[in-house]
Parts: structure tokens; C-alpha cells; sequence
């Protein structure tokens, strides 16, 4: 029999100017519309460098991740923005100080996605969305794209790609998310949160 625990998935993310964030909302409501998960979502405080301090709690929105939530979670999915084609500094600062986990491996065998928002259409998106897959394949997580059987990633004209969700937020930063956008970051908690149901079965 498989067991009645509701499947905890981790939406982690950086966002400075709200759009990473919005996607985080979307691809969680994703995840809650899977009967027997639930996502938590968390953020990482930016990297301090000496001038700036970094604040202990954040001002507004979720709170900051803590270490337990990744060995507690039962999937993971890493969303941020593109930084040169890489992702945030503030994010791999985190995902850096996790040596501990990766020996322990207590993230091996869990699903894991992705996703990022952009200034420009052609920005980095999927160079960004690679990226932060690495980190997640050297912890052993099985990596969650989008299938083209989900028909935004066919119609979008702003972001969407098969490695992950993705959003164009355009140069001064005021295109906000479209329709398949949204459609495609809850695609993406949808299918973390089925799979994580799926493997816990398998396990039973």
C-alpha cells in the first residue's frame, strides 16, 4: 500500500524584481492542484558584500530557506533570474554551501524542475535553466523538463522552453506574466508533484 503522507515539494527561488517571484506563486499552484502534495515556497537572501548588509529575515514574502528543508522536501524546483546566462549569485551561493547534502544524499532520487525569467527574449533562458540543472544532477535528483505535449510551449511567443518554465519580462521590466507562461510554470509544479506521487509508490 502506499503511504497517506502528502508529498512536500520545495519551490526555492531568488527574485529582485518580483517576476522570478510570481512565477514561484504559479508553479506552486501547480503543485497544490496534485491531490497529496504541497508546496513550500522559500527564498535565499541576497549575497552581502561587505557595503550591504544581508537583512536576517526577509521584509516581505516568504522566509528564508533553512538547510532541513531540503532533506525534508519531497521535490525541488529552483527558479531564477538570468544573470548572464547563468543564475543568480544569491542562489548558487546557497546551492554552493551544500556539500553536506550531497554527502549525505538526501536529495538523491528526488524529482527536481527549473525555472527563470529574462529581460530580453533571447537573454540566457536556456543557459540559465541548464545551470541551475547541474548543481541538482551532482545531488542525484531526476530532472523534470516540459513536454511539447503541453500545447503553451507550442503558442508562446514570451517564454517557455522543454528544459524548464521560463518568462520574458522585457528591458524595463513591465511585461508581466502571459497565459501560457502561467500555464507553463504550473505544468511544471504539476509534474514535480506527480512525479514525487509516482516514486513513492514505486518504493512501497
Amino acid at each position: 500500500m502506499s503511504s497517506d503522507k502528502t508529498r512536500q515539494i520545495l519551490v526555492l527561488y531568488y527574485s529582485t524584481h518580483g517576476h522570478t517571484a510570481e512565477m514561484a506563486r504559479q508553479v506552486a499552484r501547480g503543485v497544490e492542484q496534485v491531490k497529496g502534495a504541497t508546496a513550500k515556497i522559500r527564498t535565499v537572501p541576497k549575497v552581502g558584500n561587505g557595503l550591504d548588509p544581508v537583512a536576517a529575515v526577509p521584509d516581505s514574502g516568504p522566509p528564508y530557506v533553512r538547510r532541513e528543508d531540503l532533506s525534508e522536501c519531497d521535490g525541488l524546483i529552483l527558479g531564477s533570474p538570468t544573470r548572464f546566462g547563468n543564475m543568480a549569485s544569491a542562489l548558487k551561493h546557497f546551492i554552493d554551501g551544500t556539500a553536506s547534502e550531497w554527502y549525505s544524499g538526501v536529495l538523491e532520487g528526488k524529482p527536481a524542475g527549473v525555472f527563470t525569467s529574462t529581460a530580453s527574449l533571447h537573454g540566457g533562458q536556456e543557459s540559465t535553466l541548464l545551470s541551475m540543472m547541474l548543481p541538482l544532477l551532482h545531488h542525484g535528483m531526476l530532472m523534470v523538463g516540459i513536454p511539447y505535449s503541453e500545447k503553451s510551449l507550442s503558442t508562446t511567443t514570451g517564454g517557455g522552453t522543454p528544459y524548464g518554465a521560463s518568462h520574458h519580462s522585457g528591458w524595463e521590466g513591465d511585461r508581466q506574466l502571459d497565459e501560457d507562461e502561467i500555464a507553463l510554470c504550473q505544468a511544471l509544479g504539476k509534474r514535480v508533484a506527480s512525479l514525487s506521487l509516482k516514486l513513492d509508490r514505486g518504493s512501497d
